[in-house]
């Protein structure tokens, strides 16, 4: 799977992004120089981790038949040291639906195993940056 990202309008920051069939946008802030039309790339990381967090607790539910209606995932950001190199997320979970106790631990236990969690907490991650040649 590729992503490609490009520049809305020159000189502008906003960004058309397009994964498989889906587009969406980028932007920055104006203290960036931005409109903030869209979210920005932290935004997108944040995201990225509360969806995972999501998905993974109704296929879990799924898969061991725990009456799981629906998930919300609320992530808090905290990058005031991430030149420091600690960029801190907080995630607030809700289950809802004719759950127990037990089966709410279930799905807490399932969702702290997430991909993107484990991706962003134990994973190396190798990026490679090189001139893209004109197709």
């Amino acid at each position: 799977m590729s992503i490609d990202s490009q520049t809305e309008q020159s000189g502008t920051f906003r960004q058309v992004i397009h994964v498989g069939s889906h587009t969406f946008h980028a932007d920055v802030p104006p203290s960036m120089g931005g409109q903030a039309s869209a979210p920005g790339p932290h935004d997108y990381f944040d995201a990225s981790l509360a969806a995972c967090k999501a998905l993974t607790a109704t296929w879990y539910a799924k898969k061991h038949g725990i009456a799981l209606e629906r998930v919300e995932a609320h992530v808090e950001r905290d990058d005031s040291r991430e030149r420091q190199g600690t960029y801190s997320l907080r995630v607030k979970l809700a289950f809802h639906g004719a759950l127990s106790q037990e089966e709410k631990q279930r799905l807490h236990a399932a969702v702290a195993q997430c991909p993107i969690h484990k991706l962003m907490t134990t994973t190396t991650v190798e990026i490679v940056t090189e001139p893209l040649e004109a197709v």
